[in-house]
């Protein structure tokens, strides 16, 4: 999935300060492709919160009616430094990339794409979608890997009953037993999709270096006591033993999780990199590469793309440099 804002912030994200409390992330509306826009709840990146673990970025949609948001239609576009994770609650998109990829992405199983040093790639829900309901998540890639070749990994995780009335499917890391197989290459991050029965309530064992979010995906929810709303995102800091989730009403939640990120990012449009030169490089090549500006890149980043395909899209106007950035933290690492 593309950030198709014209406006772009750029974000510069890098570790923060210490805290302590369960804290509530409200999400903001962003229009995504398709004639009629598709809205999109938005809870990361923004300035109170820009990383959890090494995620970058939940967008969270549906269930839409495409007859009248018109779907999802995000044509093709480019990534740099991050790796892409479609999960889908209903409906279905297809998936097309510059790394030979076509691939379909259907309920409850994981479709990653990781850019690397760079990959384009189109997101478009078919004819026969009606509702479409899904989650769509980034993370970056720490350096030693950001550079690497792209690559792109499916995988349908079992679901696993880790309390009464609660099931979990693990697509990344580890939890309740359960393993996902997938390499993402960056430090260990954990995501998964939980269902709770009405009235129940599960107690997760928690890893202490990691630092966790809960998203009420369909419902109201409880975490570590904590009311968070329909489409809020609950932060866990790092240094709990466990995590509870708990609803009055049946509801699904989306559990992420990781190692605290320890490099600072630059993030901008579709691209992480560290420095705004950087991110401005890799805007002049992909344009320059697509025929949208005039330019060279002797050692194409972005890959050929099959014919007969939506033409791309263009790439925002570059940010200003600012004299003093504005800093969006990952967050408060304390201890719980």
């Amino acid at each position: 999935m593309s950030n198709v804002e014209r406006n772009p912030d750029v974000a510069v994200l890098e570790p923060g300060e210490p805290c302590s409390d369960v804290e509530v992330l409200t999400p903001r509306d962003v229009p995504l492709g398709g004639p009629r826009a598709m809205p999109v709840a938005r809870t990361l990146p923004q300035r109170k919160r820009s990383l959890v673990g090494s995620w970058c970025f939940l967008d969270h949609y549906g269930p839409d009616d495409v007859s009248v948001t018109g779907g999802m239609s995000v044509p093709r576009h480019p990534h740099t430094g991050l790796a892409t994770v479609s999960w889908l609650f209903s409906g279905e998109i297809d998936h097309l990339d510059s790394g030979g990829n076509a691939a379909r992405v259907v309920p409850g199983e994981l479709n990653l794409m990781i850019a690397g040093r760079g990959i384009t790639h189109q997101e478009i829900s078919t004819d026969q979608t009606r509702i479409l309901h899904g989650v769509q998540l980034w993370y970056a890639l720490p350096d030693a890997t950001r550079f690497s070749e792209n690559h792109f990994a499916h995988y349908v995780p079992e679901p696993v009953s880790p309390a009464p009335g609660v099931s979990a499917r693990v697509f990344i890391g580890s939890l309740a037993g359960s393993a996902s197989p997938v390499d993402t290459r960056t430090p260990d991050l954990l995501g998964a999709e939980l269902t709770l029965e009405a009235g129940a309530s599960v107690t997760l064992e928690a890893r202490r270096d990691f630092e966790y979010a809960v998203l009420a995906e369909s419902g109201d929810a409880r975490v570590n006591g904590t009311a968070i709303a329909h489409r809020e995102l609950a932060y866990v800091p790092t240094g709990s033993d466990s995590l509870t989730i708990a609803v009055e009403d049946a509801a699904r939640v989306i559990l992420l999780g990781g190692v605290p990120f320890a490099e600072q990012i630059v993030m901008w449009w579709n691209f992480v990199g560290r420095t705004h030169d950087e991110v401005a490089e890799f805007r002049r090549r992909y344009q320059a590469e697509m025929g949208f500006e005039p330019g060279e890149s002797p050692d194409p980043l972005f890959g050929d793309f099959p014919s007969g395909q939506p033409d791309a899209l263009p790439a925002p106007r570059p940010a200003e440099r600012a004299a003093a950035p504005a800093r969006v933290r990952n967050n408060d690492h304390g201890n719980c």
